[in-house]
């Protein structure tokens, strides 16, 4: 960590012996001068010798100790105090909170079941694959070798979990899901292992995660074509139909594999599909990005056709198909032979509520991209041109007629066609072992709102709280995220209609925080 402290000068203003760590971006500065000056990190301007300092790099600014900076920006008017006596959350009865607050339903642990309870809260905070479950309808299956037919064991897991959203659905008391894990402990025995005092024992979120996204794969048919709005969710679908869980949560990988030590040797190039992206950390890693990057080019040893041995090989990866909720598990569990158990990797890993794969997309990919992207870069260029207009006192006129831009592509249902994500969802471990801690989840309820699920207790957090999840010590700590689409408006002018294209003017970007690590 490099530090040095330098003096901000704003307006009449100055702000003396600011500490900055200059191994972060300056991101990291703007947010501590939001909290200094109420001036939003995207209105500041910092000037250092005649050189303007961005978001991501310090690029040719040398801080030293004593240095000061220019900022310039206007600030957000301060809150007006309130008409009407405020009246304090503990003042008020149970009723009077539940009414006031609407919060959904908790789960009840059934001894160590906070893994699936997190689990659980997280997938539901996807609409799409909420409101599929809550549809389902098993129908009989004939197994070979039998004349009768019956429901397996993963469609009675599919309903019970349609029971439990129901029931998240209709009450805001904490739901007692029984049925559900009986079903599971059934079909899948190892979560229902118990220690040597016969207590449940803690099992791994990410694997729990896994199973019962396979289920879902298996039961939740997908979504055709042109037909967003309707859902066929009964377990009679063909084999060449994709499910739900493809659709939305399917990533597809072009991977390229050349032999460092036989050049002439000829490259291959395979395709991957899987649910879910890893991020490996090591002392590197600072970022969720490097992880991600970290990962998609490695060094594999494996029998080369041209040398006939064994030789490294070097397989880069690439993204071809985004889906519109991309899971990201950070790899922070290893196991210890000595100790016996899944030891835990404390590292901070910083993440952001935005984030953009578009680095990491096949060029094929990135080609088909462009053009939403190209639609986003110019409502964000009409909206700081408004901004403008207004501190400079001219009448503006907002744009009216908005309508919602597609975020999907028009022939691939559940996919991603801009490459920028909103976070939804944290699922966190708080702990030393995977076999033992506690998992909460954190969901996003509106744009500006937050829900904690710890178990049955639901309580309301901020998107600072949900930034500070990125590890460094014993706290609750990022496991697995989910980041979905972004709201994007536009408007809808009437002269554009016939092309099926449009000009962007406004855009809702308001998933941003000021304080959120750029990755």
């Amino acid at each position: 960590m490099t530090s040095v402290k330098i003096n901000v000068k704003w307006n009449k203003e100055v702000f003396k012996d600011i500490e900055v760590d200059t191994s972060l971006p300056p991101a990291v500065l703007k947010a501590q001068l939001f909290s200094l000056t109420n001036v939003p990190t995207e209105r500041q301007k910092i000037m250092a010798k005649g050189q303007t300092i961005g978001d991501d790099t310090w690029g040719k600014v040398n801080l030293t100790n004593g240095l000061t900076l220019l900022m310039m920006g206007s600030a957000d008017p301060v809150p007006e105090l309130p008409t009407e006596k405020v009246k304090f959350l503990e003042d008020m009865t149970e009723a009077q909170l539940a009414q006031h607050l609407q919060y959904p339903g908790g789960l009840k642990n059934l001894g160590n079941t906070c893994y699936m309870n997190a689990t659980l809260q997280c997938l539901k905070s996807v609409p799409e694959l909420r409101d599929a479950v809550k549809q389902y309808h098993p129908t009989h299956r004939a197994f070979s070798g039998q004349s009768t037919m019956m429901i397996d064991g993963t469609q009675m897991i599919a309903n019970a979990l349609k029971i439990t959203y129901q029931q998240l659905d209709t009450t805001s008391e904490a739901y007692m899901p029984l049925t559900l894990l009986a079903t599971i402990h059934r079909e899948f025995p190892r979560f229902a292992e118990k220690d040597d005092h016969g207590h449940m024992m803690q099992q791994d979120a990410n694997e729990f995660w896994v199973q019962l996204m396979q289920i879902l794969q298996m039961n939740i048919p997908g979504k055709k074509l042109n037909d967003e709005t309707t859902t066929t969710t009964t377990a009679s679908s063909t084999n060449n139909e994709k499910s739900l869980v493809d659709q939305y949560f399917g990533i597809s990988a072009r991977s390229t594999m050349k032999c460092n030590e036989a050049p002439e040797e000829p490259t291959t190039v395979s395709e991957e599909r899987f649910l879910q992206l890893s991020c490996f950390i090591n002392q590197d890693v600072k970022y969720l990005l490097t992880g991600l990057k970290n990962r998609l080019e490695e060094q594999i040893t494996k029998h080369s056709t041209t040398l006939n041995r064994d030789a490294v090989f070097t397989k880069t990866t690439h993204l071809s198909r985004l889906p519109a909720y991309l899971t990201i598990q950070f790899v922070r569990f290893f196991y210890k032979e000595k100790e016996k158990i899944n030891a835990k990797i404390l590292k901070d890993v910083q993440y952001s509520m935005v984030l953009d794969v578009f680095d990491i997309c096949t060029r094929d990919l990135q080609k088909r991209l462009m053009p939403a992207r190209e639609k986003i870069k110019q409502a964000e260029d009409a909206k700081l041109d408004r901004e403008r207009a207004k501190k400079l006192g001219e009448v503006v006129v907002e744009p009216k007629n908005q309508s919602r831009l597609p975020t999907s592509f028009p022939d691939d249902v559940g996919s991603n066609n801009n490459g920028f994500y909103q976070l939804n969802a944290v699922l966190t471990h708080k702990g030393r072992s995977s076999s033992s801690g506690h998992y909460v989840s954190w969901v996003r309820r509106t744009q500006s709102e937050w829900l904690m699920f710890d178990d049955e207790n639901v309580t309301p957090v901020t998107e600072e709280d949900v930034l500070k999840l990125s590890g460094g010590g014993d706290w609750h700590t990022a496991y697995l995220l989910i980041y979905g689409p972004r709201t994007i408006e536009y408007e809808d002018k009437p002269n554009e209609g016939a092309s099926g294209e449009s000009n962007v003017d406004t855009m809702d970007t308001t998933t941003s925080s000021s304080n959120e690590a750029r990755t």
